[in-house]
Parts: structure tokens; C-alpha cells; sequence
């Protein structure tokens, strides 16, 4: 399997090369040459499979230069009960009559994306060991991904990290997981700024291509395909425990801001999952929600991006998104190469009338959760069942619901445990999230962090200095 660029200057790179690079170096988004078509056959014989058996069937379609008994060792040592709390690692529960929830919160930093971060750290390590080099990990977060990744990284040979986060927008829980870590490697640089901003230092970098090659810099944002590509498992995983047979569809409700999480889903029904609907789910920064609405996307600036009770979300730049809208053309580089241009010079850009059509057939809906929206969700769901849901994946469940279907299974992706942002929790149901014990204190220890304005210069130069 080789990967390409979303905008056409770069092709012909195996997994191993992309693993390490994060975007390409016109500053396009790799995706793999071709989605792998899974047939009947093959599905009922994944469906029998363990969580590592089927995360390695179906990472091994995409990764071709990675001895395969090395490829299952890797998988192996990431998921493990142990380390995720259940032998299934993306446990189904029912909520109600035809809605189920798959937990994805049970990793280390209790948040979905340490699904697949645990594996990009174990493949980055291995990587690095094989052509012993090293790399210097770029990322940007609105609270899970920096966690998530720095929980994955820290203590790793060969590797640093420098995790941008906007400068007090991130719950004091997600601020707590990742300042007060004291390893060597990790560097938090906490930005004067949205989200955005740290994303767009992120990109500035790595345009940068000369920087980018002298300081072997890499990146762990959703930028990077082997992490999205780690995310399609669960969605096989989550189907499988839904349904009896592979003639049922399921829909997925996901709660989204840079489209990584359900470009994952957008990957796993390319292959031939029997997704009916993909349906996303938006907060006050509904970017995404307009452009499935209207065929319009429009950037929001820093000041019109809400800081709301979903901060992992308040996101009005959706990078990985660019996947998708080179599949909706077709495939067609030069275009998506035309439309991302715009969003860099005018901030926007709007779909012709048979673009729209074609988007119409990828399978998705979208719809918006405000704030009132998600309180209610969560004072419905602990009134009714005794769970304590995460704000987002509030905000998914409300969209899901409207979108529901008679018959059809909806699968809500849960993103967080509740304790992570407890002060949602205590507005809405009006007592505090329990937490494992493991985490008690956790807001109370030594933090460790940099402070910087949206500068790309200061920023290249404190990794150079450091890395």
C-alpha cells in the first residue's frame, strides 16, 4: 500500500515514511492510494476475532512495510486489558431502545484518543529503533489529543514532544493530566491563543521544509494517518457488538471538531462497513454542521471561535477534514489543492452544485448542541439510567437522537470519562463525576509548562533549543 497527497505533489511514500513526516510536503494530507474493499467473507470471519486480532487483519491491509509478525507484536503490546481496563478495549453498553454507547474512555488519560495514540507511540519507538534516528513530535490539542499523546510518548527513545494547547481553554483536569508530567521529553507550550492558532503553528512548521527535515519534525494531530487509521478499528469493533449479523447497517453519532474521529468512520464505510449513516454532531462551533448543510465551509477567526462546556471541540478549523473533501471530488488534487487555497486566503470556500450531490452520497448528517442542549442531555441520562455521560459525548448523543433511526442501530462514540470535566458535570447533575483512584490529586501537583504568543519564529526556536 503507497500514500498520496490530498493535493497531488507527493506520492509513492510507504506507511513507515508517513508515520514519521505527518503532512506532505506540499502541504497536503496523505491518504492511502485506495481504501481496501472488504468482502462477506471477511467480515463474518472479523467478526469472531479478538480486539488485537481485528485491529491487526485490518491495519495489515494498510501497512505493508512493517514485518508482519512485528506489526502483531506491536498491536499486542497496545491492547491489552491492562492498559485499556477490558479484554474488549472498546466495550459496548445499551442506553436505550436502539441507542448504544461504545466506550473509548478507558485508556490511560480516560479519553478515545488513547486508542489510537497508544499504538502511534509504540509504532513511533519502533521506527525510530529500526532506522535509529529520532523525531521531534509537533502536536496541537483542545485538551485529549496532548494527553493522550504525551501519556503515549513520555519515557519513549529517541523521541520529544512539544504539545501547543490554548493558553487557559482546556478543563483544569486536561490542563492537570499534561502540565504536571515531569518527563524530560515532553515539552507543553501553552499558546496565547484558540485552538486554531496552535494548529496553525503546527502547519507553519511544518511548511516550513528545510526546519522540518534538519529537526526531524513529526507530528500525533489527526494530521497524522496512522492515528486516524488506528481510529477505523473501533468502528469494525463497535459494529460487530451491535449487530447479530453483517446484513445489518448501523449509524454512528460523533461528536466532532477537526474530523478526525469520524473520518474514521468516513474510512471504515469506504471499506465496506455497513454504515448507514454517519451522523455529526457539532457544538456552538457548528463550521462543520454548515458545510453539511449548505455545502459552504467558512472558517471562523479566533474571535468568533466560542469557548464553551465542550472545549474539546471548540475547533473552527477542521484540518483533517481535508481527507474527506479530496474523497467528495473525486479524488480530484488539483481541486482540493483550489478549495484549500481559498480557506488560506479567503477563509472559505463553497461547493458547486455537483459537488454537493456527490456529497450527498458519502452517508453523512450533521446537526449542533449548545450549551443548554448538553446539560439537558446529561440530567436526562443520570435521571433515567445512573450514568454520568462527558459533555461531548452529550452533544452526540442530542444529534444522534434526532437522527435516529426505527430499526437501525445508533452507536454514540463516546470521547471522555465524565471526571474530566467536572465542572459540566456539577452544573448539570449537581454533583461531581467519580474519578479512579489512581487520579485523585491530580489538579494539586507541580506543573510544568512554557508560555508563548502565536509566534512561529519563538516557536521554531524553542525547539531547536530543546529538541
Amino acid at each position: 500500500m503507497k500514500y498520496i497527497s490530498t493535493r497531488g505533489e507527493a506520492g509513492g511514500r510507504g506507511f513507515a515514511a508517513i508515520l514519521l513526516e505527518g503532512l506532505a510536503p506540499d502541504g497536503g494530507l496523505y491518504v492511502s492510494e485506495r481504501y481496501p474493499a472488504i468482502d462477506a467473507a471477511t467480515l463474518a470471519a472479523w467478526r469472531k476475532l479478538s480486539y488485537p486480532e481485528l485491529a491487526f487483519e485490518l491495519l495489515s491491509l494498510f501497512i505493508d512495510d512493517i514485518p508482519a509478525d512485528d506489526l502483531r507484536a506491536l498491536v499486542a503490546r497496545t491492547y491489552r486489558a491492562e492498559v485499556f481496563g477490558d479484554p474488549r478495549i472498546a466495550p459496548l453498553r445499551t442506553l436505550e431502545p436502539g441507542v448504544f454507547v461504545l466506550g473509548l474512555s478507558n485508556g490511560p488519560t480516560l479519553a478515545f484518543k488513547d486508542i489510537a495514540m497508544q499504538f502511534v507511540g509504540h509504532a513511533f519507538e519502533y521506527e525510530l529503533a529500526r532506522r535509529g534516528g529520532h523525531l521531534n513530535v509537533l502536536g496541537a490539542t483542545s485538551g485529549d489529543t496532548g494527553s493522550a499523546a504525551e501519556h503515549a510518548l513520555k519515557g519513549k527513545r529517541g523521541v520529544q514532544v512539544f504539545m501547543l494547547s490554548p493558553l487557559g481553554r482546556m478543563s483544569p483536569f486536561q490542563q492537570a493530566q499534561m502540565f504536571s508530567l515531569q518527563d524530560a521529553n515532553i515539552h507543553n507550550i501553552a499558546i496565547e491563543g484558540v485552538f486554531d492558532d496552535c494548529q496553525d503553528l503546527v502547519k507553519a512548521v511544518s511548511a516550513d521544509l528545510e526546519f522540518k527535515r534538519h529537526h526531524a519534525i513529526g507530528t500525533v494531530n489527526s494530521i497524522n494517518w496512522a492515528r486516524l487509521l488506528a481510529q477505523v478499528v473501533y468502528y469494525f469493533a463497535g459494529y460487530f457488538q451491535a449487530t447479530a449479523t453483517n446484513d445489518e447497517s448501523v449509524d454512528f453519532a460523533v461528536p466532532t471538531g477537526n474530523f478526525g474521529n469520524i473520518c474514521a468512520g468516513h474510512v471504515a464505510r469506504s471499506m465496506g462497513l455497513p454504515i448507514g449513516r454517519l451522523v455529526l454532531a457539532t457544538n456552538e462551533n457548528d463550521v462543520l454542521d454548515e458545510f453539511f448543510r449548505t455545502g459552504r465551509y467558512r472558517v471562523r477567526s479566533a474571535a468568533e471561535t466560542h469557548e464553551t462546556s465542550s472545549p474539546s471541540m471548540d475547533i473552527s478549523k477542521a484540518s483533517n477534514f481535508e481527507r474527506f473533501v479530496f474523497d467528495a471530488l473525486g479524488r480530484d488534487a488539483a481541486r482540493s489543492r483550489e478549495l484549500f487555497a481559498e480557506v488560506e486566503t479567503r477563509r472559505t470556500f463553497v461547493l458547486r452544485a455537483a459537488e454537493r450531490e456527490r456529497v450527498a452520497t458519502f452517508g453523512f448528517t450533521s446537526g449542533r448542541s449548545v450549551a443548554a442542549d448538553r446539560l439537558a442531555t446529561m440530567r436526562d441520562v443520570h435521571r433515567r439510567f445512573g450514568e454520568v455521560i462527558d459533555p461531548h459525548t452529550a452533544d452526540a448523543l442530542k444529534v444522534g437522537r434526532e437522527h435516529a433511526r426505527a430499526g437501525t442501530p445508533m452507536i454514540v462514540l463516546e470521547t471522555a470519562l465524565a471526571a474530566k470535566f467536572n465542572a459540566t458535570v456539577r452544573e448539570a447533575i449537581g454533583r461531581d463525576a467519580s474519578r479512579p483512584a489512581r487520579l485523585d490529586g491530580l489538579e494539586d501537583l507541580p506543573r510544568r509548562f512554557t508560555t508563548m504568543p502565536v509566534d512561529v519564529e519563538r516557536l521554531k526556536a524553542f525547539i531547536a533549543e530543546n529538541g
